[in-house]
């Protein structure tokens, strides 16, 4: 079994992406593996699996944990590994109004609009579906074409090689005929009209799908073909595989119980068409809180959905098998989340003014300080403090402790916490201060 590369060495532009997304309290999009501390004991487990999608086989991989536990984390620094692995990637964000899972249509709108690779940011469609055509070329060049014969070859190419999702959803092909036709007649806006249909994308110019020879949007059960048909152009164009994350499924306990129950169905849905073979290459990540795995409005809402993400959890979570289909973020201890804020002092020092100033200003004791305060101002509660305690950290110490020589934060910070800058979560954790403002000496 083989591993993920190894990343290179932390250069100033990977140290700067992830201090500037810290600072503004989000999870870095890059860089993750800087900051993994604690996941190793998962990475062969799940190399494992990202080896067997290479190879042709599929994945449904279901995340459990709180607010605060580092899903979104996880699974970027997930996608990560499989990106240099060859992926494509893709993180879509579930919502009632945007991204509704029962309407897979719209699932896979957002996964083309989000897709990207080693080489392109999202939406990486356009340059796949070329990079495909080129390797069409070549194969049919390679196989004696000459330059008269190659389109007619290409042709022949494409109808072999999507002949099975052709199966399923023959406008899938067509689609891509008519965007190579448009190309080659230098009728640009034609064919970013048809691959705009192509990527699930709903009022397309009448006149464009004529020519195209495509009619209508993608429906629900479309969306599936035109996945498959996604996965064979991405492994024909070089790629290993698929990486998808539906993030924030628990999202689905708050929407009306009709469209909840279409959702969870369209999920059971979803799983079964991993496990039947019919998307070979892709690995598919949910990511959820325990609530929604084991309450009654959510997973166990739907028996067959439950029976297949049923997963043993009452042993030691050092115990917990990364091979099964549910796996479990255990969320930080204070021990752990002043682990990660050495690793991020670190990490800051290494690009500072004064590297050895900043390590010794804010030393060890002085990061489990803040942690402690920060988990305070949350009523205590650790495993929801990393994103703001992260924050305070870059923004309010690190950063003061680079441009000032005389700042000291034990003599010149104090903690304040304004509620406007919480999140819904941390603000019910921190609901326990009748102030707005929370002051905490450090």
């Amino acid at each position: 079994m083989s591993s993920a590369k190894p990343h290179p060495p932390a250069s100033a532009a990977r140290r700067r992406t992830v201090i500037d997304a810290l600072r503004r309290g989000a999870v870095p999009d890059s860089g993750l593996d800087l900051l993994a501390t604690g996941l190793d004991r998962f990475a062969p487990a799940l190399d494992g699996e990202l080896d067997s999608v290479a190879s042709g086989g599929a994945v449904f991989k279901a995340v459990r944990g709180e607010y605060g536990s580092g899903k979104t984390f996880f699974t970027r620094w997930l996608g990560e590994r499989a990106k240099r692995l060859g992926f494509a990637v893709a993180e879509i964000q579930v919502s009632e109004t945007e991204t509704p899972l029962h309407k897979l249509e719209t699932v896979y709108r957002r996964l083309t609009e989000r897709l990207a690779t080693a080489s392109f940011p999202p939406s990486a469609l356009r340059p796949i579906v070329d990079a495909w055509f080129y390797a069409l070329e070549e194969d049919a060049l390679a196989g004696g074409a000459s330059d008269d014969e190659l389109a007619r070859e290409v042709e022949a190419l494409l109808t072999t090689r999507l002949a099975e999702v052709s199966r399923h959803a023959p406008s899938f092909a067509t689609a891509l005929r008519g965007y190579r036709a448009a190309l080659i007649e230098g009728d640009e806006a034609t064919a970013a009209a048809v691959l705009a249909w192509l990527g699930g994308q709903p009022h397309v110019a009448a006149a464009a799908r004529r020519s195209a020879g495509v009619r209508g949007d993608l429906d629900h059960f479309g969306a599936l073909g035109f996945l498959q048909g996604l996965l064979t152009v991405l492994r024909d164009s070089g790629h290993r595989g698929l990486f998808v994350v539906l993030d924030e499924v628990e999202t689905l306990q708050r929407v009306r119980s009709d469209a909840r129950d279409k959702a969870l169905n369209a999920l059971r849905q979803l799983i079964d068409e991993v496990h039947s073979g019919r998307f070979p290459g892709l690995y598919l990540v949910i990511t959820g809180t325990p609530a929604f795995y084991d309450g009654q409005q959510g997973v166990q809402r739907l028996a067959p959905l439950a029976q297949r993400l049923a997963t043993d959890f009452t042993t030691d979570p050092r115990f917990d098998n990364p091979r099964a289909v549910q796996l479990r973020l255990p969320g930080f201890t204070q021990e752990s989340l002043v682990d990660l804020g050495v690793t991020i002092r670190d990490l800051y020092a290494a690009g500072a003014s004064a590297p050895e100033r900043t390590v010794a200003v804010v030393d060890d004791a002085y990061v489990a300080e803040l942690a402690r305060a920060v988990g305070g101002a949350l009523g205590g509660k650790v495993g929801v403090a990393p994103r703001l305690f992260l924050k305070k950290l870059v923004g309010d110490v690190l950063d003061r402790v680079d441009q000032f020589d005389d700042f000291d934060p034990r003599q010149h910070y104090r903690l304040t916490v304004n509620s406007n800058e919480l999140t819904d979560v941390e603000r019910n954790s921190a609901a326990t201060h009748t102030a707005d403002d929370i002051e905490l000496d450090v």
